[in-house]
């Protein structure tokens, strides 16, 4: 029998790129780690939440999205520090964070009903730009997108900092507002997602409301 033989593809072709790939949902094998939730350390006075719920072009939850947060320091540094992903080292199985040092990234999956919450310090503009509003980076991941979606979280308490800030005064005030979390407890805030615009259904959960959304604004870098 003759042997197999490859043929050498030449050098003068030129291949396309690789498309990307549908993501998910399989985040639950090895993206989410321990503690991925609680960015501040534990027992911090300042701590305050953030939860929500992400939601598709029908206003469904969506329940196998994945969420990271990332924010300035305390200080307005955006060096973070390392220990959110410390592995063990004797099995090299993921431990999560030693629960004293503020790395200022978190990752959460959503829940069966779309929701996600993470606790971390408040909010600061990134050192240097005086004329930013603290705010937290998201970054979504979704079963059926092709690409990750960018977006930020601003608090209603820096209503000065929010006017002047380069993003959101260029926004007309309803797009603005989806980039605004609603305070609804002592230090707790909700920050729905919403992927499309739609009709919102409403819940029973503290502070849902019925009527019509508008689609989240997501932010492309260059």
């Amino acid at each position: 029998m003759p042997s197999a033989r490859s043929t050498p593809i030449a050098s003068s072709i030129s291949l396309p790129a690789t498309p990307s790939q549908t993501i998910g949902p399989f985040y639950g094998y090895a993206l989410p780690f321990p503690g991925g939730g609680q960015i501040a350390p534990i027992g911090h006075p300042d701590t305050i939440t953030v939860h929500g719920c992400v939601r598709d072009g029908a206003g469904a939850p969506v329940p196998d999205a994945l969420l990271e947060f990332w924010q300035a320091g305390p200080d307005g540094s955006l060096t973070g520090a390392p220990g959110s992903l410390r592995r063990d080292p004797a099995n090299g199985a993921v431990i999560g964070r030693n629960g004293v040092d503020f790395t200022g990234f978190g990752r959460v999956p959503t829940d069966a009903d779309g929701r996600y919450v993470v606790r971390t310090l408040p909010a600061t503009a990134p050192a240097g730009r005086a004329d930013a509003a603290p705010y937290l980076a998201v970054c979504l991941f979704a079963r059926g997108m092709l690409h990750h979606l960018f977006t930020r979280v601003c608090f209603p308490e820096n209503a000065a900092a929010n006017a002047a800030d380069p993003l959101l005064s260029r926004l007309p005030a309803p797009r603005a507002d989806t980039l605004l979390a609603r305070l609804d407890g002592p230090r707790r805030y909700r920050f729905d997602i919403h992927l499309q615009s739609a009709e919102s259904r409403g819940d029973e959960s503290p502070g849902a409301e019925g009527g019509t959304y508008e689609e989240t604004v997501f932010l492309a870098f260059c």
